[in-house]
């Protein structure tokens, strides 16, 4: 007999983005797949504080957005025999090719292949095409004992994961400052927590996620409207932190991550700012107090795979950070709250939920 929820449709409902105020539901064909794909029914699929991007979005509109998925595949090709359909799979829409120079260096997220892959036709949909090159380094089995839910952060973590593990190489005790606490930023404390970091301050804008950050590991928490690198020499023995995190776009929380980081200490750049934002850098100041200033873009295939680990074996608890969960045909009420920033967290798209 054959399971009814592997059976799939001529037709199905995408999410299109026009504009963060403009997100309609549409009905598309369901795309055929070569001998060598897959095709995933998606479960859950996150929206990511980079979908609502107007800037860097709105220039390719419209499209299907939507690339923290997971999901069952419900097609195989001819040619495929790592999964079959009823697996349960994780899938990363970026790739690197694995031959470049920069993957040689271990810097697959410049991979100009990783830049220039994805799958069809985008996380917010009902089904996804998933090419060759992603199919054979791009999805993971998805263990029965993680949800939908939970693995649906499994790209987010792993380019935190990069960040800390790879680019900062943080070190077990040492002081960690989070700037912002939205999603990535509390994805940080918590990570910053299970490697073992030593004080670990973060801030915000808004007293519940400084509440939530708390209960994720942070030791010291502060308003981003305060003093902050008077406050963190206060809390953490008169210095300031090893490293520095920045999870808010804006220019004033770069200056309070200049004025916090301590000596031999380094910043990384986590998150973007509007095009031609350009911020003053005392390069003297730099030199003399041997600061790094370095920054952390994407995942690598075995930067997911390290954190599917830590999601599985509740090393970074994720659940609690869900805040909404939305059947497709409100996509735009997910984009809204995600661009408002106000009233959620992370808010997941269940694009077969109430079908």
């Amino acid at each position: 007999m054959i399971d009814p929820s592997l059976v799939v449709p001529d037709s199905m409902k995408v999410a299109v983005y026009y504009n963060n105020r403009d997100v309609r539901v549409e009905t598309r064909p369901v795309p055929a797949i070569g001998e060598r794909e897959i095709l995933v029914k998606i479960m859950a699929s996150g929206i990511c504080g980079s979908d609502v991007m107007e800037w860097y979005r709105i220039k390719k509109a419209p499209l299907v957005l939507g690339h923290e998925i997971t999901g069952i595949v419900v097609k195989t090709g001819s040619a495929v025999s790592r999964f079959r359909p009823g697996d349960r799979v994780f899938v990363t829409h970026h790739v690197p090719c694995n031959t470049c120079a920069y993957c040689a260096e271990g810097l697959h997220t410049v991979c100009d292949t990783l830049r220039t892959t994805t799958f069809d036709p985008g996380g917010f949909a009902q089904y996804v095409r998933v090419p060759e090159i992603n199919v054979d380094r791009g999805t993971l089995p998805l263990p029965d004992d993680v949800s939908f839910e939970d693995g649906s952060f499994i790209e987010p973590l792993g380019c935190v994961w990069r960040a800390q593990a790879r680019m900062a190489r943080l070190k077990p005790g040492s002081s960690v400052l989070v700037l912002g606490a939205g999603i990535s930023g509390l994805l940080h404390v918590a990570l910053a927590k299970a490697l073992g970091a030593g004080r670990i301050m973060a801030t915000d804008l808004k007293e519940d996620r400084l509440a939530l950050a708390k209960s994720l590991g942070a030791d010291e928490v502060s308003l981003a409207s305060a003093d902050v690198p008077a406050w963190v020499r206060k809390v953490n023995d008169g210095k300031g932190a090893r490293l520095v995190l920045v999870c808010a776009g804006a220019l004033p929380v770069y200056k309070q991550a200049l004025a916090s980081v301590d000596r031999g200490g380094v910043i990384l750049v986590f998150a973007p700012t509007d095009p031609g934002v350009e911020l003053p850098i005392p390069i003297n100041t730099l030199w003399q107090e041997g600061v790094t200033w370095t920054q952390s873009y994407g995942a690598s295939p075995a930067d997911c795979a390290a954190a599917l680990s830590l999601i599985r074996f509740g090393r970074v608890r994720v659940s609690g950070m869900i805040t909404h969960k939305l059947p497709l045909e409100e996509a735009g009420k997910g984009f809204s709250l995600v661009a408002g920033g106000k009233e959620s967290v992370k808010v997941l798209l269940m694009p077969h939920e109430g079908t």
